[in-house]
Formats: structure tokens, sequence, C-alpha cells
């Protein structure tokens, strides 16, 4: 019923967790941890359904939304809530990251970047059952089906919509972020990383410092100014002011990036390829949260050069997925705009994040005024084909709705065409 970290595998415990056993069994530094693994959540699931007569609606879920709140609603089994205290007890009981781990997911194939919940600082075996009925239920959230859609994998066997769920230590990171091994040995490692925890960076709720470590050993690095982060306090989450002193402060030093791009060829050598990482830094040692294939390289930033002379109506920003496109502007600054947004409309917005998922159906293209490259949101425009350009500052009140606009994001600019 509860499977060692040590021991997973992909088969019978998603991709995330297989990856992180392969890890732990070459020695890399990952937090220690258990699995709940596919077959849990599948008698669960089961269990659920016959108890509403709710048929083969978890083979074929026609209602998604049904699903979710029927798995959502019931209460984990008494036998797995057993077995999460003693495995919880083994490691000593601390507050613990709880994470989804499905089928599908983490893959070459498709990220699902972001698409399944994941939950921080979360202790005692009744917090984290909530919590791992939580990840079993968001298997069927509007985000996870709207991916699967645009994946083109919504048609997919039964056996491939399965939720394991990653049981870790929590670390209370000084510094995190995210970090793409090359797919050639000439080619550069990519590292965005900001203060506190992770959620910052791949939520893509702060524009990280982003660095290029080449095979020689070089670093490039380009600092933001980072205004927020988010830390730990007991069994919450706050987002905190930085200090002004701090925040166009390196958070990783060249030294540092050197040191977690060879760490990421470690990894990519164990797993066999290209890998998108999930790094923290807490109490001095690096650790690894996640490993996963990169699905989609993002563009080559654009040296100062590459922006000079362009026309004023354009503004500037980092590229953040190929192409380009023109369409009418949608300015959109939460969940309340989403009713406003139409097929072939340019989302303008402060950021996205995962939950704005079902909105990449059917948008052209993507500015946001924060986030890095290797944030989810950006990871999955680029499976998605949609251009995006990231970090235009005050996008949301230097464009307007309604007009029309061209986003190329291999060049990083978004253009008005009319005014």
């Amino acid at each position: 019923m509860i499977v060692s970290l040590m021991e997973a595998a992909t088969g019978t415990c998603g991709g995330k967790a297989g990856a992180l056993g392969a890890l732990l069994r070459a020695g890399l530094p990952v937090p220690e941890g258990f699995v709940v693994p596919f077959a849990a959540y599948r008698d669960a699931a089961r269990d659920a359904a016959r108890d509403l007569d709710l048929g083969r609606f978890l083979d074929v879920p026609d209602d998604a939304d049904a699903a979710r709140r029927t798995i959502g609603a019931r209460p984990v089994p008494e036998a797995v809530v057993d077995a999460l205290g003693r495995a919880l007890g083994e490691i000593g009981d601390p507050p613990v990251a709880v994470r989804s781990s499905a089928a599908g997911e983490d893959t070459g194939r498709a990220s699902a970047a972001g698409q399944h919940e994941s939950f921080l600082a979360v202790q005692g075996a009744g917090e984290v059952a909530t919590a791992v009925r939580a990840c079993w239920a968001s298997l069927f959230s509007p985000r996870a089906v709207a991916y699967r859609a645009a994946s083109g994998s919504a048609g997919d066997p039964p056996d491939d919509l399965l939720m394991a769920v990653v049981v870790q230590r929590h670390l209370d990171a000084e510094v995190s972020g995210v970090m793409f091994t090359p797919a050639d040995s000439g080619d550069v490692t990519r590292i965005e990383a900001s203060w506190g925890l992770g959620p910052s960076v791949v939520a893509g709720r702060v524009t990280p410092d982003a660095y290029r470590v080449a095979a020689d050993g070089s670093v490039t690095r380009a600092v933001a100014d980072k205004r927020r982060r988010l830390d730990r306090r007991g069994t919450r989450l706050v987002v905190e002011d930085v200090p002004a002193a701090a925040r166009n402060q390196p958070a990783v030093d060249d030294a540092t990036a050197t040191r977690l791009a060879a760490l990421g060829r470690r990894i990519a050598a164990v797993l066999g390829g290209p890998q998108d990482i999930e790094w923290a830094i807490a109490g001095g040692r690096t650790w690894i949260l996640q490993a996963r294939p990169v699905t989609a390289a993002p563009p080559p930033p654009v040296s100062p050069s590459g922006v000079s002379g362009l026309p004023s109506a354009t503004l500037t920003g980092t590229p953040g997925s190929r192409g380009t496109v023109t369409g009418t502007a949608r300015i959109v600054r939460g969940r309340g705009d989403f009713a406003r947004v139409r097929p072939g409309d340019i989302l303008v917005c402060p950021f996205t994040d995962p939950a704005w998922t079902p909105l990449l159906r059917v948008a052209a293209g993507v500015v946001t005024e924060i986030g890095g490259v290797l944030s989810h949101a950006a990871i999955v425009a680029r499976e998605h084909a949609i251009p995006a350009v990231l970090g235009v500052p005050d996008a949301t009140s230097r464009l307007r709705d309604d007009i029309v606009i061209t986003v190329d994001g291999t060049a990083g600019t978004v253009t008005a065409t009319d005014a």
C-alpha cells in the first residue's frame, strides 16, 4: 500500500516518483519519502464509483467534473490513513510535500507541468490523507482535462488515468529554481533561481534570475528584481516581501550555478536524456525535487543588439515560446476575466499559472508581465506551440483590450499594429 521512494518505479508509481527513485538509487540528493502507488488510487476510486452507482466513469470519464467531486468528497480509506501514519512516523513525522505522480505525467511525451495538485508544509497523517485525496481528484480538474485534450491524450485508455502520490520531507529552501540540461554536450545549461520556495518560480509568480552555464563552465547571468518570496510558517505558506537590499542581488553565485549544471549533467546521465529539474538549496545543501524529460526547449535569449532600433510601439520581454502570431489583445488580470477570452485572442496578463491552462486551448498567444521561461505555464505554451513573450513590464497597462498586436515569441517582442 505504501512504497519507499527508493523503490519507486514508473509503472506502479508514475513518472515523477519513478524518476526520483532512480536518482535516489544512483546516490543523488533527493529528500527522503514514500509513495502512495496507483493501486491505492485504483481501489479507492472503484469503491467510490460503486458506492455512488456511477458505473464506469473512472474508466471512461464522460463527466470529469463528477469524477473529481466524487473522489474529492470521499474520505481516504482507513487502511491508507493508517499506512500513511506509519510511513510518516518512520521519517519522524515532519512537515512534508505531497505531490502528484500521475500516469502519463513527467514523460517525454507530455510534462503535464503543474496540471495536478501539489501541497507543501503538510503535517500529520490526517492532513496528508486530505492532500492525497486532493491529488487523486485533480486527475479530473478542468486544467488537467484541458491539458490532456490539447495534448491529444483525452482518449487514452483507462490504465493511463491513474494517480500515485509522492510524500517527501518538506525543505525550507533559502533559494530554489528550475534547470534545463542541454540536448547537446556543447550547449548551455539554463537555470532560473529566486529566493524562498520553488512555487514562486515554477508558477511564474516572480521573474527569476536567469543563468546560462556553458560547457566550459563560464556563466552568463541576468539578475532580476525579485520582490516576493514564498516561505513556510508552521504549516502555512506565506508570501513575503524581499528586503530591498536583496531584490537585485543574485540568488546564487556563479560557482553555485556551475555546481548546479554539473549536478544536472549527472541527473541527465542517470535518466537518459535532457532533463527539466526542480532544485532547492536548504541549509547550504542542494536538493533535487523533481526531474522529467524536457518536452519543449525554450527559445535562445536575444542579445541587446537584437532589439535595438525597434518601432516605438514595440514592447520587449523574454522569448518564452517560439513563433509569431497576430491577434486581438485581451487583458486578463484574474479568473474573473476568463469568460471574456475568445478563440484567437492574445492573453495579456500579469502572470499565468497552471490553473489558466484551459485558456491556452483558445488563446493564440501569451504576454506576461512577470515569470520565467522555465515556469510551468511557459512549458505548456511551448508544448502547445503558442507564441509567448514573458516579463514585459506593465504590459496590462501599456496595451489595451481589443487592439491588434503581434507577438514574436522567438524575438521577445510585442508590437501594437493599431492604436
